[in-house]
């Protein structure tokens, strides 16, 4: 039990955040696997897997090295 207004506070973001992170991590794991495994990729599909790691990474969901490299990866796919 928190001892601090402020601490009860930060509990309840850091849960919210969590829950943020989670959802966010699960649809981009989700799009790259139909990505990958899709017979023909699709450029739509690239851009928009493409936003959400942009997306992730200003929010710090994930490293911008993290993004650069699963990006790097995708294009290679593509070609």
């Amino acid at each position: 039990m928190p001892h601090h207004k402020s601490a009860a506070k930060r509990l309840k973001t850091n849960e919210r955040d969590r829950q943020r992170n989670i959802a966010v991590k699960s649809l981009l794991r989700k799009r790259i696997k139909e990505y990958r495994s899709s017979e023909s990729p699709d450029a739509s599909q690239v851009s928009h897997i493409y936003s959400i790691l942009d997306r992730a990474c200003q929010k710090g969901v994930i490293p911008k090295s993290r993004a650069n490299r699963l990006k790097s990866r995708l294009s290679r796919h593509a070609s």
